[in-house]
């Protein structure tokens, strides 16, 4: 069996290939996972965001609520951004607003 021997070559790169289209073609993938992020992290956590600032806005009294410490109680006053809720009876408590973590109803 005689020895195999491969050469290759490769052809120069053309004088104008350097300069057009490869640094469009290297911020392409940092472009896509920009798009991906938009859409799998940071869009989704907007439209959160703008439906938690809407339920706070929309608390009223009567409501039934639940606060990120896990007391429910009844909506009894609203004073710009702290709400009295009843808790039990004859216990009323002073919240932030920011500090309700759903709306489950209202009073019945």
């Amino acid at each position: 069996m005689l020895p195999v021997t491969v050469l290759a070559m490769s052809a120069p790169p053309a004088e104008g290939a350097q300069g057009g289209a490869s640094p469009l073609l290297s911020f392409l993938p940092l472009v896509l996972i920009f798009v991906v992020f938009w859409f799998l992290i940071i869009r989704p956590q907007k439209k959160q965001q703008d439906v938690r600032r809407k339920m706070l806005e929309a608390v009223k009294r009567g409501d039934r609520v639940l606060t990120t410490g896990g007391l429910y109680g009844i909506v009894k006053d609203v004073k710009g951004d702290v709400l009295v809720i009843a808790i039990a009876e004859n216990v009323k408590v002073e919240v932030a607003k920011g500090a309700i973590t759903a709306v489950t109803g209202e009073e019945g």
